[in-house]
């Protein structure tokens, strides 16, 4: 389709002109004498880019260029001008003007400008077109009572500034939270950037999170930004928080009280203005007693604490989670779209995914590539999911007597899992789920009660 372009001045010879010049060179062209003819173009064609004349009858440009910019989708605007000042060019950009040319008008420039204007309104489209796939592979799928729950967690703690910690299993999806928070954030258009603190090497990490000058070490050959520097303003996720060392641990807590640090070889401070998001796989709690966490820390980050919960807490958001990624890998891959069989999807409802959501998602992946059809099958499953034994299942059996879930288990540790995670359930429900008040019953610590519940699978709102 030929690039579209409005011309909008007083002058009737410029309109003519400019007009003659732009479809010779292959461009669709309209020209109209004052802003608001402009604006009504504007409500019937989406244009391109807008040659806009600074001053008109009635509405002059600037006013034309202001509400321009408060359209839905605003074509990228030229300013022409036969007497601008500095001044007026200034307050043009400030508005949001793509660039200024003065009259009388050259051929040669001003098409080099409107070439220019048209590759910068296709860098904005495909970066919106990019940041929309990019959301859609991010959204967070179910309709489960627990990831109901999450996303009104979401709706109350994104708005704030306040830290959040996010608990969950490696691949339950800690991530995808971490950039909700964010993109429903007063902080959206500001740097999300990430650190996963369990790759980076312990003596590397110092300088990855607070950046280091030149020469301050071995193999430090250039200056470098950390982290926090490319956060300002913005969010920093910090995964698998656990794994990072005490040292550094020490380093981190002064900068989220403070929001100031030094570079490596600095002796200058650096203020940021930073939302600190963590994520962690370990029990924190234990951590700190065995001496390998900061209690501090976990205080300044365990803010609004969340729960990702495990992929065999929610089994029926499998279905929707299977057809999105039907649907994506269909797409990366040029494939026709697939669809799983009753019997497959009942398979996967039964594996236990200790891998979570990623371990699905690598397995859908798998059966997108490799079968050849538009059905996948139960036998198109890899053998160790067609040999999977349904999940053990709660049961109300009184203390004392095995289990039904218990049996048929090959080993003494599954049936005294089954048996655990059957009578603390039971205890939950005699205790109307109150959980303090079933850790006092079990004779157990509230947090140990918590930790022994989420190894068992056991969500609070099961």
């Amino acid at each position: 389709m030929r690039p579209s372009i409005l011309i909008v001045d007083d002058e009737e010879g410029i309109r003519q002109s400019l007009t003659s010049v732009l479809r010779d060179e292959g461009f669709q062209t309209d020209a109209v004498e004052s802003g608001e003819a402009c604006l009504e173009s504007l409500t019937r064609k989406q244009w391109d880019v807008l040659l806009l004349d600074i001053w008109l009858p009635g509405m002059d440009g600037l006013q034309v260029l202001e509400k321009v910019r408060g359209l839905a989708s605003s074509p990228v605007v030229i300013m022409i001008s036969g007497h601008g000042t500095i001044e007026t060019a200034v307050r043009a950009t400030k508005l949001g003007a793509f660039d200024f040319i003065e009259k009388p008008l050259s051929a040669e420039k001003t098409l080099l400008t409107l070439k220019h204007a048209l590759e910068h309104r296709s860098l904005i489209s495909e970066n919106l077109k990019l940041r929309e796939e990019l959301d859609g592979r991010q959204r967070i799928i179910g309709e489960s009572v627990p990831m109901k729950a999450l996303r009104q967690q979401l709706a109350l703690a994104a708005p704030t500034t306040g830290r959040v910690l996010i608990y969950g299993e490696s691949g339950s999806g800690k991530e995808l939270v971490a950039h909700a928070l964010h993109r429903m954030s007063q902080r959206a258009d500001k740097p999300f950037v990430e650190v996963n603190c369990a790759a980076i090497p312990e003596e590397l990490i110092e300088s990855e999170l607070f950046g280091h000058l030149k020469g301050s070490f071995t193999g430090a050959l250039d200056d470098k930004v950390g982290k926090f520097e490319q956060a300002d303003g913005g969010t920093l996720f910090l995964d698998e928080v656990g794994d990072m060392s005490l040292r550094t641990q020490s380093k981190v807590l002064r900068v989220i009280e403070e929001q100031r640090f030094t570079p490596v070889g600095s002796g200058n401070n650096l203020t940021v203005d930073v939302r600190v998001i963590a994520a962690t796989n370990k029990h924190l709690e234990e951590e700190i007693q065995n001496g390998n966490f900061r209690e501090d820390l976990f205080f300044r980050l365990n803010v609004i604490p969340f729960y990702v919960p495990a992929l065999r807490e929610r089994t029926e958001d499998i279905p929707a989670i299977v057809a999105h990624f039907l649907e994506e890998f269909a797409n990366s891959y040029g494939r026709r779209p697939k669809h799983l069989s009753d019997s497959a999807l009942d398979t996967l409802a039964k594996h236990r995914w200790p891998g979570n959501v990623r371990e699905l998602k690598n397995l859908i992946e798998r059966m997108v590539i490799m079968v050849p059809g538009e059905k996948i099958e139960r036998r198109h499953l890899p053998p160790a999911l067609q040999q999977d034994r349904p999940r053990p299942q709660a049961t109300s059996a009184a203390p004392g007597t095995p289990s039904r879930a218990s049996s048929g288990f090959a080993t003494l540790q599954e049936a005294r899992t089954a048996y655990e995670r059957d009578y603390i359930l039971r205890k939950l429900e005699e205790n109307q789920r109150n959980v303090s008040r079933t850790a006092e019953v079990l004779g157990l610590e509230r947090s140990h009660l918590y930790r022994k519940m989420k190894s068992l699978g056991i969500s609070t709102g099961e």
